[in-house]
């Protein structure tokens, strides 16, 4: 079944800049995909217009069944509630614990607290976090810190979760674990998983789809691709 499919779009700033040019692309439930490219590809504004911080100047984006391109700002909200998102920098509230951080985006939304302490926990267990659930954000490592930022964004169970350069900040090894962290929400929750990178390794270790934008054009879609320098 399709979560996402892009038909026919094109993106251009109020500045002249084209990020994006007449892209399609389908992706399925259950799929982990890289998009990756140079600097400037195109790749974040895809993850952008996914969850409509950017419009399309034209095409048709559907993402869970909503019409992206034609939401209008009062109805956001209902697309946002179907995704997670996990950014390069990891955007915690550093005066809250590790479980108000993930609690906050229940807490949004009105859930009960029985129902807010239960989910909570089972994220932080998902990315390894359960007994940190008093501590700080500038108690915890980098990597710590992206796997609240992690568990916030599934908290609610999102169908799909949007990454942009989420290891960018991170060494290797913590990368490393990041990518064991999306790759079992992945394969145990079923989640979908939509990553902007420019790892090189990872890409080459995961073995996933991978989708390389240049220019702003799709140049190549390998099912359990590698970081293709070439196509670059």
């Amino acid at each position: 079944m399709e979560l996402i499919r892009i038909r026919n779009v094109s993106m251009q700033y109020k500045n002249g800049v084209m990020a994006i040019y007449d892209l399609e692309l389908k992706i399925k439930r259950g799929d982990f995909v890289f998009i990756i490219g140079g600097t400037g590809c195109g790749k974040s504004t895809l993850i952008k217009m996914l969850y409509r911080e950017v419009k399309p100047t034209k095409g048709e984006i559907i993402v869970g069944g909503l019409n992206v391109a034609r939401l209008r700002n009062s109805r956001v909200y209902k697309l946002r509630r179907k995704l997670g998102i996990v950014f390069q920098d990891y955007r915690l509230l550093t005066k809250s614990t590790v479980y108000e951080n993930v609690a906050f985006a229940l807490e949004v939304i009105g859930a009960p607290r029985e129902e807010i302490n239960k989910k909570v926990l089972r994220a932080l267990e998902l990315v390894g976090l359960k007994g940190k659930v008093r501590q700080y954000p500038d108690q915890l490592s980098g990597g710590e810190q992206q796997r609240v930022a992690i568990a916030r964004a599934i908290v609610n169970e999102p169908k799909i979760l949007l990454c942009d350069e989420p290891t960018g900040n991170l060494d290797p090894e913590k990368s490393i674990e990041i990518m064991k962290v999306l790759n079992t929400i992945n394969t145990t929750l079923g989640t979908t998983v939509v990553m902007a990178t420019h790892d090189r390794e990872i890409v080459n270790r995961m073995k996933k789809r991978v989708v390389i934008l240049k220019e702003g054009r799709l140049v190549k879609d390998v099912e359990k691709g590698e970081y293709d320098d070439e196509a670059i």
